[in-house]
C-alpha cells in the first residue's frame, strides 16, 4: 500500500514548534500564567487540528483502499480505534 504524502502539513509543524518554543521563553521570562496558558491551549488545539487532517487523510485514502483490498477489515477499524483511544 502507498502512503499518502503529509507535507502539506509541515509548515503548521513548524508554527507550532515556534509557539512551543515560544512558551520556553516565556516560562524562562517569568511571564504570566494565564499568558503561559493560553499558549498552551493554541498549540494544543493546533496540534489537534493537525491530527484531524492526518486522520482524515488516513480514513479517505488508507482505510478506505484497504477495505476494498483486505479480508481482515476488523483490524484496520480496531486500529483506528486503539489511535483515537490513546
Amino acid at each position: 500500500m502507498k502512503h499518502p504524502c503529509h507535507k502539506d502539513k509541515i509548515s503548521s509543524i513548524r508554527r507550532i514548534k515556534g509557539q512551543i518554543e515560544g512558551i520556553e521563553r516565556m516560562i524562562d521570562d517569568g511571564k504570566y500564567c494565564i499568558d503561559i496558558l493560553n499558549q498552551v491551549k493554541a498549540v494544543k488545539n493546533a496540534l489537534t487540528s493537525v491530527e484531524a487532517k492526518i486522520l482524515e487523510t488516513h480514513l479517505k485514502e488508507c482505510v478506505k483502499e484497504s477495505l476494498n483490498t483486505s479480508k481482515d477489515n476488523q483490524a484496520k477499524i480496531d486500529e483506528i480505534i486503539n489511535v483515537l483511544k490513546r
